[in-house]
């Protein structure tokens, strides 16, 4: 019988701030001076999210949400509105910008509750800056909801500037497998993105849909237009499902220089969505956005 959910704050070595939700067989940590980036989820026993070093998170993102732009910003240029912007170029190896501003603020608490079967933290982070290419302020607020076999990600974004601004929204997360070359991912798909050599969209391309998508011996940086809400990612200890509260959004996969690990990363936009459209949303002031992810495990 597992024990009840605990929730404690604390400081580690590296002075990260740490919020960790757990009970005996489950656990989760979200670091609050990474963007409320989950960087360890146990579900069931199931270590499913842990360190990804020796890569660092400055390399890797890892489980960062990203706000206003899931991938990238080609030369980090857009226009909106009639106005050009220039965003700074992150990835300097690429000369693009990257997964938007959010993955290194740091978020103050504003709720936790605590139950038998369930944990809940509430955090929050307000931009009251006008940045670089995206002179716009808002307020962006993560709700994390821990069950034994559970993890849900409430993600709200709220306008608080005068004008509105474009964006598209994406999660992070690196997912561990036993054996990745017996692992699959199932998703349903009938399109897929062709990269430049800058990983930047050149081009979208009818594919065969094949549902099931092996994992065995390959090297992926794709991104596929989903014809569904649901991803599943299956390894020889595990199921889990992933699942979106919008449908047809896009399916980003990619394995890193890490044995047994891959990113499998829900967005509502492609690389290059501030200039291809593809995806691209506009939020007016005082208004709000939410989406939620959710993750279950079968053993």
């Amino acid at each position: 019988m597992s024990m009840s959910f605990q929730i404690v704050q604390l400081t580690d070595s590296n002075n990260n701030s740490i919020l960790k939700i757990a009970n005996d067989t489950t656990e989760a940590a979200i670091y609050l001076n990474l963007g409320a980036s989950l960087q360890k989820l146990k579900l069931r026993g199931e270590l499913l999210i842990d360190d990804m070093s020796p890569l660092t998170y400055t390399q890797t993102f890892a489980s960062s949400i990203l706000f206003p732009f899931a991938s990238r910003v080609k030369d980090g240029k857009y226009t909106f509105k009639g106005t050009e912007y220039q965003l700074e170029k992150n990835n300097v190896e690429e000369g693009n910008a990257i997964h938007g501003f959010v993955h290194d603020k740091t978020f103050n608490v504003v709720r936790q509750n605590l139950s038998k079967n369930s944990a809940s933290v509430v955090l929050e982070y307000k931009e009251e800056r006008l940045t670089k290419g995206f002179p716009f302020t808002y307020k962006i607020q993560l709700k994390y909801v821990l069950t034994n076999e559970s993890l849900d990600l409430h993600v709200t974004i709220l306008n608080t500037s005068t004008e509105s601004f474009p964006f598209t929204l994406g999660w992070h997360p690196y997912f561990l497998s036993s054996d990745l070359n017996n692992s699959f991912l199932k998703f349903d798909s009938n399109k897929c993105v062709v990269f430049d050599d800058r990983m930047i969209t050149s081009d979208t391309v009818e594919i065969k849909n094949e549902r099931i998508f092996e994992l065995k011996n390959k090297e992926l940086e794709d991104c596929f237009f989903l014809n569904s809400n649901k991803v599943v990612f299956i390894t020889p200890r595990f199921k889990l499902q992933m699942q979106s509260s919008e449908e047809n959004d896009f399916l980003q996969i990619y394995t890193p220089p890490k044995e047994n690990t891959i990113a499998i990363e829900p967005t509502t936009g492609i690389s290059d969505s501030f200039n291809n459209k593809i995806g691209l949303r506009t939020l007016k002031p005082k208004e709000e956005h939410q989406i939620l992810w959710q993750l279950n495990i079968e053993q």
